[in-house]
């Protein structure tokens, strides 16, 4: 069977922190919500700096409902907050900020785009300007005399960087604008704040992990003294988590721009940078959730403690008072006082480090995974490759191992490869596979606030096996602690993915209304994309499967099930391994009978031709050889049931062929078409010397 192509994921869009909170009233008020767009927006133009400041929050809360977004950028609302950047009220330039960010965020990419096309980049450029000369310590005496402090530039700065951010990451003419003008100078100075200002550090470190990406053209406004500024933060010890996420993104835009790193350096720089990510993915998630519960615990009963005493002392007081002017009534009663959560800040700090070590986490998986991926990965649909192709159309555009197996160019550096194993990776990757702690899960389903994790928690576990699929893709068995570390690995995989047990995919958690979850049929890819790769490097080895037959057709069958093409690939290319393998066992008869109605059936009712065609090339794998497979196979009538099948595969190909498919996916999808010629021809001789 051909390897199936490693995954590789982009920077994440738009801006994770919490969307910009409004001043008192605006958030609850229910008129606000009825003001028609075209009022606020005229609003925008009022000489009044106070309706200015309201109209832009005003429609900083409206547009985190998406559905009306569209009144407002009917009305212009773009090219109208754009000049309010530069308004003489800081207020109103903080507000018009957040607008924007919350416009850019909940927009998505098409609002992101439309953006830029009403020309936002050039006053947002001109604000982040202004704000790099009043992040200027040395200049902060003039600025104050312009009645500019320092804590509201950099407040006013973190709202521009993250609509920065968002804009650069949807629009290429965006991010051609920061290259040309130089804003990467601005995201290093607000990077650098982080001693004083971690959120400011934060956004800048989230704009540049996704400005640094794919974009040669940048590589031109980084120097010597801009990577000191990257090094400097990843040398930081990491006292906190948020400075753990902090150097997480600083350590990604470092790989990003490794073109740029001197040879001499390269085993330097990956050793920190995988230390960086070993570090993120050593802490246990679910037990630092449950920590950190009980730390704001302790720290909401202490406020409780310390308002109770206050209370009782104002009362004491109150009756001493009373009492000296003879006005004591015989009975006290406490004033009403307010619930423990009044106490709690919206973001507290022990929710806050949890987020970022989450993210942190995430990050560092999505860099393993592109480490460990092609440079130029492919997007087709189909991941597998025939394992038999002898098409000369084909034969000119791949690479063959000596098995004759189509392979996805997949390499490592020896400096990556070094650091990889030197830092543990693939140990704490797998780690990172598991189920989350069922403890942690239940504590954030009783708080509101922490609720959200719970969908962070399953997509660190979603990006670890796809991660874990592509660390299998190119590191060989000895790299990867031998035979026992694999059994081990297959067992620990079993009960992550085949158990029926609340824990198991079965229980996919689908309730959660979180946007930012996995859904089920993304699971199931990840899942099965990870048993493939363990599957397909324990046959190469010739190594025992340790997953059991019954184990592998349920997760086919749920994958088959699936909207997700990938899940359905992964699905029929693993029962081809299982099969090829049993088929050179002895007593698998029944088994093979099994696997092969599973993938006739596949074969003949699946819309996909992708997904036909990888049944296909499975079928091929199963019963090319062996006693017990021609048993089957007869069984089955699969010589029959497969003339059926190349009839209607052929005349799909021809009518679908080029409007669905791209030239690589036809390229298999011709190979499958030469081989299953051969195969019928293959399966008539055999059936032709089985006859008396």
């Amino acid at each position: 069977m051909g390897k199936s192509r490693a995954r590789k994921f982009k920077a994440a869009a738009f801006s994770p922190t919490a969307l910009v909170k409004q001043p008192e009233g605006t958030e609850e008020n229910g008129d606000c919500k009825n003001v028609q767009a075209e009022d606020l927006v005229q609003n925008l133009q009022s000489p009044s700096a106070e309706v200015r400041e309201f109209a832009c929050a005003s429609i900083s809360t409206l547009v985190q409902q998406k559905q009306i977004i569209p009144a407002f950028l009917q009305r212009d609302v773009v090219r109208c907050l754009g000049p309010l950047l530069l308004d003489k009220c800081m207020s109103v330039r903080e507000t018009a900020a957040g607008a924007l960010r919350n416009l850019s965020t909940c927009g998505g990419f098409d609002v992101c785009d439309d953006m830029v096309t009403r020309d936002i980049m050039t006053p947002l450029v001109a604000l982040l300007r202004e704000c790099t000369t009043g992040l200027d310590v040395n200049m902060e005496p003039t600025m104050k005399t312009k009645s500019l402090s320092k804590d509201c530039v950099e407040d006013i700065a973190t709202q521009a960087i993250n609509v920065l951010w968002n804009v650069c990451e949807s629009s290429s003419t965006a991010l051609s604008i920061f290259n040309k003008e130089s804003c990467v100078d601005v995201v290093l100075q607000c990077l650098s704040k982080f001693p004083s200002n971690m959120e400011l550090a934060i956004s800048a470190a989230y704009c540049l992990h996704t400005v640094t990406e794919d974009n040669t053209d940048l590589l031109n406004s980084f120097d010597a003294s801009s990577l000191q500024t990257l090094e400097s933060v990843m040398l930081v010890p990491a006292s906190t988590m948020e400075m753990r996420q902090l150097q997480t993104m600083v350590a990604g835009s470092v790989w990003n721009l490794k073109a740029m790193i001197p040879s001499s350096s390269q085993a330097d720089t990956m050793n920190a940078i995988l230390r960086i990510l070993s570090e993120a993915l050593s802490v246990d998630a679910g037990l630092y959730i449950l920590e950190m519960k009980g730390v704001e615990k302790q720290r909401v009963s202490a406020a409780e403690a310390e308002a109770e005493t206050e209370e009782a002392a104002a009362i004491l007081e109150e009756a001493t008072l009373s009492e000296e002017n003879g006005m004591v009534d015989g009975c006290v009663k406490g004033t009403n006082r307010k619930d423990c959560v009044d106490f709690i800040p919206p973001a507290n700090e022990e929710l806050r480090q949890v987020a970022a070590l989450l993210v942190a986490q995430r990050i560092a998986l999505e860099m393993i995974v592109n480490m460990c991926c092609s440079e130029d990965p492919s997007d087709d649909e189909w991941e597998a490759l025939s394992s038999s192709d002898e098409s000369e159309m084909c034969m000119e555009n791949s690479m063959t191992d000596a098995g004759g197996q189509l392979l996805t160019p997949l390499c490592l550096s020896d400096e990556v490869h070094s650091a990889l194993l030197t830092h543990l990776i693939p140990k704490k990757v797998f780690e990172k596979t598991a189920f989350p702690n069922s403890s942690a899960i239940e504590t954030c389903r009783q708080a509101s606030t922490w609720k959200p994790l719970i969908a962070k928690l399953y997509t660190v576990q979603h990006r670890a096996l796809t991660c874990l699929h592509n660390i299998l893709s190119v590191l060989d068995v000895e790299a990867l602690g031998g035979a026992p570390a694999l059994h081990e690995l297959a067992q620990h995989l079993s009960g992550v993915v085949f158990t029926q047990s609340e824990q198991g995919w079965r229980a996919w958690p689908t309730h959660f209304c979180a946007v930012d979850i996995p859904k089920k049929d993304d699971f199931l890819e990840a899942a099965s994309s990870a048993v493939r790769a363990l599957l397909q490097t324990m046959a190469a080895k010739g190594l025992s499967q340790c997953i059991t037959p019954d184990q592998i057709m349920s997760l086919s069958e749920a994958c088959v099930q699936s909207s997700n093409s990938s899940a359905r690939v992964n699905a029929v290319s693993i029962i081809g391994i299982t099969g090829s393998v049993l088929a050179k066992s002895g007593n698998a008869e029944d088994t093979l009978k099994s696997i092969g109605n599973f993938l006739l059936g596949v074969s003949s009712n699946d819309p996909s031709l992708v997904v036909s065609g990888a049944a296909l090339d499975a079928i091929f794998d199963v019963f090319a050889d062996g006693d017990e497979a021609e048993k089957a196979a007869v069984e089955i009538k699969l010589l029959q049931n497969l003339k059926k099948i190349q009839s209607a595969f052929k005349t799909k190909i021809r009518k679908e062929g080029k409007e669905k498919y791209s030239t690589d996916q036809l390229c298999v999808l011709d190979n499958v078409r030469t081989n299953l010629r051969r195969f019928i021809s293959y399966l008539e001789s055999v059936q032709r010397k089985s006859k008396p």
